[in-house]
């Protein structure tokens, strides 16, 4: 294993900018930034702490090893060449994922069977052996980026995505992926220190995100299992340090100085919410309250009012919302006055039936979807736009 190499955190368009200034806070130095993600230099080791402490990443790749290659053949061959032994054990289980931009290759799956080849046969020779292989993430993964004649090889090291904080066990209907919630919420700059209103909350995830963040809570440490565990030489003892510092860290407290609150007209929706509050260690931290968005409780003080309305896919769905849009535009204006105003949509016509003007739009994509966080500022008197 080499002392340092190069490690990428990846992530949607669009999350890069939030996801560099994690990495920065937790002390690593940036190499570069790019559309899908973060650079730095750094040991594996480090790996270890990026997955434990990133709100906002999808996953942290470990370089090993980069070649030339233009045929599949190139790619067998520069694989069987590599010390696989060093890294998988003869009995245990590799996954092959992999970005293939390269003349030959049509389908990823078959550069991903020459990668499979290539490391079976090298074990075979040596050990009479192989690892066996498939699609199961939750153990070895390795990952193949191949441009044109460029391959780079890296060790997956969260294995299954970070971007999923491992709380969520009910999702109910189509929810915000972690990492995409954890984002808009460092957008708005929220300041942990006055109250975070989520109406429409759903199964929860923007106020349980807030709450994580409230009390300084890493997602890592509410997942048992990462990618970095399945290979050799892995360093436990310095996963259960990192791992107690971070548990000494987080703010036990019965009650936070503000308030969270999450209401939903839905008692299913509620009920998700609550477990998965409850699987987060933060459900005592919310207030969940069922009832239609516009009747939601928002405290005398400030704070920012957090809405994800559904966008509405066929045209037909669009014309429904139209009036829940109008109603959050006349929601803020009458009951959220000295709050910061956010609402998540992937439907910017929608948006224009709130009928305030936005002080920012914030660029995000949900999936293949193009969406806004917008943001108002819900000041006595506010005029429609």
């Amino acid at each position: 294993m080499r002392s340092t190499s190069k490690i990428v955190i990846t992530c949607p368009p669009k999350i890069n900018v939030h996801l560099a200034k994690e990495v920065e806070q937790l002390g690593f130095k940036i190499h570069k930034v790019d559309r899908m993600g973060v650079q730095i230099i750094g040991s594996f080791n480090d790996t270890m702490k990026l997955n434990l402490h990133l709100r906002t990443g999808y996953r942290v790749l470990y370089q090993i090893h980069s070649f030339k290659a233009v045929h599949p053949d190139d790619l067998y061959k520069a694989v069987k060449k590599f010390p696989w032994e060093e890294y998988i054990k003869p009995d245990g289980y590799v996954s092959i994922q992999s970005y293939v931009k390269n003349d030959f290759i049509r389908d990823t799956k078959f550069a991903n069977l020459r990668f499979k080849d290539g490391i079976a046969d090298r074990y075979m020779a040596k050990f009479d052996k192989r690892p066996n292989s498939g699609s199961d993430t939750s153990q070895t993964v390795i990952f193949l980026h191949w441009q044109l004649d460029n391959c780079n090889i890296y060790i997956d090291t969260s294995g299954e995505t970070i971007a999923k904080h491992g709380y969520r066990k009910i999702p109910f209907k189509a929810p915000m992926l972690e990492a995409l919630a954890a984002a808009t919420i460092l957008a708005s700059e929220w300041d942990k220190k006055s109250n975070f209103i989520n109406p429409m909350c759903g199964s929860g995830t923007l106020a349980i995100e807030a709450a994580l963040m409230a009390i300084e809570k890493p997602p890592g440490l509410m997942r048992e299992n990462f990618g970095f565990m399945h290979i050799i030489g892995y360093n436990y003892m310095y996963w259960d340090k990192i791992v107690k510092e971070a548990k000494e860290k987080v703010i036990e407290t019965d009650i936070l100085p503000y308030k969270i609150i999450a209401s939903d007209l839905s008692p299913e929706a509620l009920s998700a919410a609550r477990t998965n509050a409850r699987n987060a260690g933060v459900e005592h931290l919310i207030t969940f309250k069922k009832g239609d968005f516009r009747e939601t409780i928002v405290p005398e003080g400030n704070g920012v009012v957090f809405l994800n309305p559904e966008y509405g896919e066929r045209l037909g769905d669009e014309k429904e919302l139209e009036s829940i849009y109008n109603y959050i535009g006349d929601f803020f204006k009458k009951r959220c006055s000295g709050y910061m105003g956010y609402v998540f949509t992937g439907n910017l016509n929608l948006a224009k039936k709130i009928g305030l003007r936005a002080k920012r739009r914030i660029e995000f994509f949900n999936g293949k979807i193009d969406a806004r966080l917008l943001e108002y500022e819900l000041y006595a008197g506010t005029k429609r736009g």
